[in-house]
């Protein structure tokens, strides 16, 4: 069913029932469909047809929301997806010039940001700007819905140059997505869903659409801080959680000793779970089922992995329901089982690619396959291992090393809370393999890495350098800093204890 339809079925069956929740502001089904319909009603206002200057034309009104975690969010996420118009998600944590040059690809028609407790609706073409209150609309109103070939979302995904590549979805791709994710993860309106993630990324935007379309509740949070969300957890009685890893660890240190029995299910992307990961969290949320999926923005979901799933530092589980997946060689030719190449997915819930010109890596088609560039091979058991991406291969005295793949030994060792392997430039190697740990607990033991890295990987792919890093640096989804490291290291930072 489309997003606004089931959305505005909910509001007629139970107008009441809170859909929406975040920092103590709830929202009701009735409370979304009406705020949405006055915010179309002034989009329309600020930009009609003869002003609209996108990269889509006059195929929709591009509306880019800006507005981060904002309690609004929802509202303004349903109109501005309501039939005629397609959103452009941008973090507003990003670096200024970084967006300047999101709003210089796309040229939106309108621009939605923050203010205060209201927000602000630019029209870029007329230099008309207008607040728009929650009070604005005073009665629900019926938002359209556009075709299934209809543009619905822009999202942005980092490129090899560091330049954000902006990846367009359809509203049947979209639609699809939600239809096929519902059973497998059987989502219904008793599930409330707890995600305090980024609401621009992928992971926790989803987590918000295939809520409100059950008809159940979503919490998020304007940033997340681990007693905080132990506290929402509790107090809420939160039945599933959508994250990352790196902020399941951390609600698993905040839960030591009060379990929380309420959470039937975690739903864990952007990164692999280690076996201690799902020890910890099984202390943690003792009646919870852990799924993992691994996934891209262009290609939707790729496979996942369940408790009963190939144990495996790279395996990131079956195909997802409704994906066929392929292994290939630089010809596009077939591997065998066992085999590493690149990893191509044939499924109904792939984008329509990058918006304007990428940078030449990435998304591309095989036929009905794509790919997104990611290595890997498929085990005897049908099994998925993901060892990196072809891009950041790393090229050492001659080897070819995925640093992935050791960035997923690494942390499955007990000593190693979190990991980032990387490669520096070398006079002899040509590059060499290094990594920035962040130890468990605060302490350390190199000996006891040696011994695990000795037991899992070649010597070849073990890092050359090691830095301690205390508190590493994380980006606003909960991902490892990568930029930020890399500079460390060049800077010689004090953050960084180079271990000999």
């Amino acid at each position: 069913m489309p997003f606004a339809a089931a959305i505005h079925r909910h509001a007629e069956d139970h107008p009441h029932a809170p859909a929406f929740q975040i920092e103590g502001r709830v929202f009701t089904f009735g409370d979304l469909t009406r705020i949405a319909g006055a915010l179309t009603e002034r989009f329309g206002d600020l930009v009609g047809i003869a002003e609209r200057r996108s990269v889509l034309g006059d195929r929709s009104r591009l509306i880019a929301l800006e507005t981060g975690n904002h309690p609004l969010f929802a509202a303004a996420f349903l109109a501005a997806t309501s039939g005629g118009n397609c959103v452009a998600l941008i973090d507003p944590h990003l670096p200024e010039a970084t967006r300047q040059t999101m709003h210089d690809r796309l040229s939106p028609d309108l621009i939605v940001r923050a203010d205060g407790a209201n927000l602000s609706l630019h029209a870029p073409a007329s230099g008309k700007t207008r607040t728009f209150r929650e009070t604005d609309g005073n009665e629900r109103k019926l938002l359209a819905v556009g075709e299934d070939s209809e543009p619905f979302l822009i999202v942005f995904t980092s490129g090899t140059t560091g330049t954000p590549k902006a990846i367009i979805r359809d509203r049947g791709s979209w639609r699809r997505s939600l239809a096929t994710g519902e059973p497998f993860f059987g989502i219904g309106r008793a599930t409330r869903t707890f995600a305090p993630g980024p609401l621009a990324h992928g992971l926790t935007l989803y987590a918000l659409a295939e809520t409100l379309v059950a008809g159940a509740e979503f919490i998020g949070a304007t940033h997340f801080e681990a007693s905080r969300a132990m506290s929402v957890i509790e107090a809420k009685a939160v039945q599933r959680l959508a994250l990352v890893p790196t902020v399941l660890r951390r609600l698993c240190a905040a839960a030591a000793g009060r379990p929380q029995r309420s959470v039937k299910q975690i739903t864990v992307a952007g990164a692999k779970l280690t076996e201690n990961d799902r020890e910890t969290a099984a202390l943690a949320f003792p009646q919870a089922d852990i799924i993992e999926y691994y996934g891209a923005s262009e290609l939707g979901f790729i496979s996942v992995a369940t408790k009963g799933d190939t144990a495996s530092a790279t395996a990131v589980g079956r195909a997802f329901p409704g994906v066929t997946l392929s292994i290939r060689d630089d010809k596009g030719d077939e591997l065998p089982t066992g085999e590493t190449g690149t990893i191509f997915v044939d499924s109904a819930l792939i984008s329509d690619g990058y918006v304007g010109g990428a940078d030449g890596a990435g998304f591309r088609r095989l036929g009905s396959l794509a790919t997104v560039g990611d290595v890997g091979f498929l085990d005897e058991c049908g099994s998925l291992h993901l060892l990196g991406r072809a891009g950041g291969m790393v090229l050492s005295g001659g080897n070819n090393i995925y640093p992935q793949e050791v960035e997923a030994v690494l942390v499955a060792d007990a000593g190693v809370h979190s990991a980032l392997a990387l490669g520096l430039d070398h006079p002899d190697l040509g590059s060499e393999l290094v990594a920035v740990i962040e130890p468990e607990g605060g302490m350390f033991d190199r000996e006891a890495l040696d011994r695990h890295l000795a037991a899992q990987l070649p010597r070849y792919k073990h890092p050359r350098r090691i830095w301690l890093c205390l508190n590493m640096p994380m980006t606003q989804s909960g991902k490892v800093a990568v930029g930020t490291l890399r500079q460390w290291i060049a800077d010689g930072n004090d953050a960084l204890d180079l271990i000999e």
